[in-house]
């Protein structure tokens, strides 16, 4: 698993309005941010990723969410 800051690649904001926790979306540029670590992960990561407390965690294009409540939707743009 690779543990790259995503924040040197993105630039990211926050979805707004903020959708619900039960029903979070994916896509390419959607990434959730953890509210308990900080890491961000793609919504949809293709190889291993995962935060660093474990709320995300995922790979082969799903991902994962222990905590759905303590998870920020952002949508990410390169820099």
């Amino acid at each position: 698993m690779l543990n790259i800051d995503m924040r040197k690649i993105y630039n990211f904001y926050p979805v707004e309005p903020a959708p619900a926790p039960d029903a979070l979306p994916t896509g390419g540029d959607i990434y959730y941010e953890c509210l308990d670590c900080t890491v961000i992960v793609n919504s949809v990561p293709h190889i291993k990723a995962a935060c660093a407390c474990g709320n995300l965690q995922g790979g082969g294009g799903k991902l994962e969410i222990k905590d759905p409540v303590r998870v920020r939707v952002v949508k990410g743009k390169l820099k």
